[in-house]
């Protein structure tokens, strides 16, 4: 069974920095793929960022491209997310996922039906 332990997050001023990880605690070679999704509230779930496991891929949804960096410590079975030049918007609950993706992950990376473990959730508050 694999589970996933976030931490980071908080509360920043715009322009800011934050660093979610997260962690695969066991099951790591049961996914190929994490990712941080973001949900705020009244809105819709958001695919953030993502990352291939094997290949160390990298794929970025367009509210975020520029600014977050989300990278692979294989030793560590751990995923980070480099969250830059915050905004307000960027304000919501942030998710890790993992999952095993069969399909060609550039077309499928953001689809959060795919991933089958979650962690808690991060609060990410960003104050203009």
């Amino acid at each position: 069974q694999v589970q996933l332990v976030g931490s980071g997050g908080g509360a920043v001023q715009a322009g800011g920095s934050l660093r979610l990880s997260c962690k695969v605690s066991s099951g790591y070679y049961s996914t190929n793929c994490v990712a941080w999704f973001r949900q705020a509230p009244g809105k819709e779930r958001e695919a953030v960022a993502a990352i291939g496991t094997l290949y160390e891929n990298t794929f970025y949804g367009d509210s975020v491209k520029g600014r977050f960096t989300i990278s692979l410590d294989n030793a560590k079975w751990t995923a980070y997310l480099q969250m830059s030049a915050l905004k307000p918007e960027d304000s919501a609950m942030y998710y890790c996922a993992a999952g095993y993706m069969t399909e060609y992950l550039p077309t499928v990376w953001y689809q959060d039906r795919l991933y089958s473990y979650w962690d808690q959730g991060a609060q990410v508050t960003v104050s203009s």
